[in-house]
């Protein structure tokens, strides 16, 4: 599908990256990984075809189609959302159009051979359209749209209303309704809340071309990746697996290069010392001339640099009130838009809480209410005793002053710091030696946000609210972000679409749905396992099973675990039943299936014979059949898709049981 070979690209006298190799074939997902500023994005804009490499060949195979989604939002015109996304499959469009037209000739009389030669084209065309998706396409593009966090009522708007973040959205929407063959996706998952990530995943898992993908999305690298390729200071590196994977290899090369480097180093200061020794004697002057041949020769191991657990000493800020934060019957409208009405939610010292719930749902609105920043209609917000604030969103980037240096805009912040506590924070940051001495405006998004979390975690605060700290941060500061939360004292609520985030840091989970917060105590996997639960008890528990669950609550030890195994087995037999249900449909679909194929394989036999010719009539209810066949066809496929995706998921869910 594609293939680069010994490509290298130099900017300003910086190598960004030599010798790469690299093959994409059908079904590879490639999580193109590397720091800020090491290339990725060049390296995509060359194998889009968009910029050339100083040196390699890059060959694309024929009549491949690619799909580039680029950091920066595209031109759109002010058509309507839905209307902008079928626009993009213009191909798939033409083809439907030139079936429609075929079929119409098909119905006029005309000679045999001309009539032969349209059944050709109109059998050609239904190929390509089926290879393209199907026909289907107002259907697809709400599911895109939709699956990337769309509301229905969003698909009749202009493009004019939406934001910067909806308006990338859009632009991933119009890629993946085209349907290329090669996805090339430079920070997709920048813009997408959690649900829609999590689609996206899925997305990606059943494509069927290839993709190229970079993120500083973890668990999104984890879930999609089937091939990693990073670029590393002074190397390239294409390894199979996914990116924790790759991470675990990389330790294992890592510590492998470096017992190779200590023990070349030994080997190096042993021809030293006998250089030294013996340098001036001339009876060993020919082996002294060849031990520094030899070491001239030698070609010096360097060791890659390794992101290390950073501990930080944060100032320790003043002891606050049991209950930092409390709301009290609040209610918040934006218009008739009511989106909380008569909520009350409590915070408790040292709680570590990630807001989570649908896009829209009002989660950023509730984290600025619960931090001052936003006012509200109705309520009471409560702040405890001794409790001393701070609020990061994306707006305290805009604050950072472009003429100072970072260590300056910190020292003015923190101004009774030292200055070697702000350059050990810094260091903590990603920023050591001379790059402390940098002014503000040569800096990057991500090397901005690091600053002004380093800023704002100075200041002596026991109560943080974060809004997407994670925006603008790869891997590596992310890491980082997470020691740093780690250190930190005081109670932390915080709005994330890094679910790796959120699993480092919360230890209690507040989802907002439905304008009501619902409290969950514990991580995140074990919100994910109670969502899971009850999910299965609303679709298979009756009320009683209910009742029985809250009873338990109220039991001795013993006796609940036997309840638990009772639930375990309530469980098991309602997914039997379901199993059951969905294997009789999956076999009902399959029956239908096999009686439209065949009555389809009856007209293709009939539309070979030459007789037909003679009864245009004939032929075009023929021909009419025959399209409503394939559409039938398409459908039931779709279902017994849908079908046997949910039977594995109740045969995981059953086999899950057994082992547990």
């Amino acid at each position: 599908m594609l293939f680069a070979s010994d490509i290298s690209k130099t900017y300003s006298e910086k190598t960004l990256f030599s010798g790469l190799t690299l093959s994409v074939a059908a079904g590879d997902r490639v999580a193109l990984i590397g720091a800020n500023g090491s290339g990725k994005t060049t390296l995509l804009d060359i194998l889009a075809g968009e910029v050339d490499p100083d040196s390699g060949d890059v060959n694309r195979q024929r009549n491949v189609t690619i799909g580039y989604l680029t950091q920066e939002p595209e031109a759109f015109s002010d058509k309507p959302l839905l209307q902008e996304v079928l626009d993009a499959g213009a191909e798939v469009n033409a083809l439907v159009d030139e079936i429609a037209a075929t079929w119409e000739a098909l119905s006029n009389p005309t000679d045999p051979d001309e009539q032969s030669r349209l059944l050709d084209r109109v059998s050609k065309l239904d190929e390509e359209l089926e290879a393209a998706g199907g026909d289907d396409r107002d259907h697809e593009a709400k599911a895109i749209l939709s699956g990337l966090g769309f509301k229905q009522s969003d698909f009749l708007r202009p493009m004019s209303e939406f934001s910067g973040g909806w308006v990338m959205r859009a632009g991933l929407a119009k890629i993946l309704f085209r349907n290329p063959d090669l996805l090339l996706l430079d920070e997709p998952t920048n813009h997408l809340d959690l649900d829609a990530n999590v689609w996206f995943e899925k997305y990606l898992s059943g494509f069927q071309g290839g993709v190229i993908v970079t993120s500083h999305d973890r668990e999104f690298l984890n879930e999609t990746a089937t091939k990693v390729l990073a670029i590393e200071p002074d190397e390239v590196v294409l390894f199979r697996g996914n990116y924790d994977e790759y991470l675990v290899a990389r330790q294992s090369a890592l510590e492998i290069k470096r017992a190779s480097a200590a023990r070349q180093q030994r080997q190096m200061k042993q021809q030293m010392r006998f250089v030294e020794r013996f340098r001036y004697k001339a009876s060993k002057a020919s082996q002294v001339q060849s031990r520094l041949k030899q070491l001239e020769k030698v070609e010096i191991i360097e060791l890659p640099r390794a992101t290390k657990k950073v501990s930080y000493s944060f100032p320790e800020p003043p002891r606050g009130g049991s209950e930092p934060i409390s709301l009290t019957n609040i209610s918040k409208s934006y218009g008739d838009n009511v989106v909380y009405e008569g909520v009350d939610l409590s915070l408790s010292r040292g709680d570590r809480v990630a807001l989570v719930g649908p896009n829209g749902a009002g989660k950023t609105t509730m984290l600025k209410i619960l931090a001052g920043v936003l006012p509200f209609d109705g309520g009471e917000r409560k702040t405890g005793y001794n409790v001393i604030t701070t609020y990061y969103a994306q707006h305290v980037l805009e604050l950072l002053d472009p003429r100072k240096t970072i260590i300056d805009e910190l020292q003015q912040a923190v101004p009774t710091e030292s200055e070697q506590n702000l350059r050990n924070t810094l260091g903590g940051f990603l920023f050591s030696g001379d790059d402390i001495r940098k002014p503000i405006s040569v800096l990057s998004g991500g090397e901005k946000a690091r600053v002004a979390l380093a800023k704002l975690l100075l200041q002596p605060s026991n109560l943080l609210f974060m809004d997407e700290p994670t925006n603008h941060l790869d891997i590596a500061s992310r890491e980082i972000l997470a020691d740093a939360l780690g250190d930190y004292r005081g109670t932390i609520c915080f709005i994330t679409h890094d679910r790796t985030l959120i699993r480092q840091v919360s230890n209690k989970i507040v989802e907002i749905d439905g304008g009501q917060p619902t409290v969950y105590p514990g991580d995140y996997d074990g919100y994910l396992y109670r969502k899971q639960v009850e999910a299965d008890a609303g679709s298979a528990s009756s009320t009683a099973d209910l009742e029985a669950v809250s009873v338990s609550r109220k039991i001795p030890t013993a006796r609940r675990r036997v309840q638990a195994i009772s639930a375990e087995e309530l469980q098991r037999r309602s997914l039997s039943r379901k199993a059951a249900q969905v294997a009789e449909s999956i076999e009902n679909v399959s029956v239908s299936i096999a009686g439209k194929e065949a009555r389809t394989a009856e007209l293709e036999a009939m539309f070979s014979n030459p007789e037909l010719y003679d009864d245009p009539a004939r032929i075009a209810a023929s021909g009419q059949e025959y399209r409503v066949l394939k559409e039938e066809t398409a459908s039931l496929w779709e279902e017994w898709e849908r079908l046997s995706v949910e039977a594995d998921k109740i045969d995981n869910q059953l086999t899950g049981l057994k082992s547990g």
